[in-house]
């Protein structure tokens, strides 16, 4: 069995049916909670998402938010003060450009505030089912560490790389599980090595 193999092999062991764990209504509910999670955690977002989306119940109401208010929620995750002003300029721009629909096109999603190729991928990825791998600060670990990639390689190396490797129909499954297992398993501090069935392919060996 290959290393790739003994990879694909474990993940889905560990992970056989893996979620995303980003809690979400609609699709600009995704979009938001998935542009707030930057430098942050799903469990910080999902305590503030509900407030949210309770309190301003349309797109339209969302892009009306007193500033203040929305800064006061988001607080949590960090960077409030630039990720509310994302929140609002997305809510209003889905209001006034696209009829509340969050577009597919990949350079009009970017264009918008805080949404760079990473979140366009979990995005399209989770939403539409697409096809894609979105390389956050897990997925670039754990592939640095199981030398799936070089530890020069930058994120967007690290996505090409996976994507020559995985095959196309898995990476949608594949990304959700590196995810996932650099959050529980090979965690950037004290990963848990002792059991890791990958340790003798792994870069560091602890």
């Amino acid at each position: 069995m290959s290393n790739l193999e003994l990879i694909e092999s474990y993940m889905d062991e560990l992970f056989p049916d893996p979620k995303c764990e980003l809690i979400y209504n609609t699709d600009y509910e995704l979009l938001i909670a998935i542009m707030l999670s930057a430098q942050s955690t799903d469990k910080r977002v999902n305590s503030v998402t509900p407030i949210i989306f309770s309190k301003y119940k349309t797109l339209l109401d969302l892009s009306r938010a007193d500033l203040r208010d929305l800064e006061d929620i988001i607080h949590p995750v960090g960077s409030y003060r630039k990720k509310s002003l994302y929140t609002k300029e997305i809510a209003r721009r889905l209001v006034e450009e696209y009829n509340g629909v969050v577009p597919t096109d990949r350079e009009i999603l970017e264009s918008f505030p805080g949404i760079g190729r990473k979140t366009v991928n979990v995005f399209l990825s989770e939403y539409y089912g697409y096809p894609a791998i979105a390389v956050d600060t897990h997925v670039e670990r754990v592939s640095k560490r199981l030398k799936i990639a070089f530890l020069k390689d930058n994120v967007l190396d690290v996505e090409r790389k996976l994507m020559k490797k995985l095959k196309k129909d898995s990476w949608s499954k594949r990304h959700l599980q590196l995810v996932l297992f650099g959050r529980y398993y090979c965690k950037a501090v004290k990963p848990l090595c002792s059991t890791c069935k990958l340790r003798d392919i792994c870069r560091e060996k602890k």
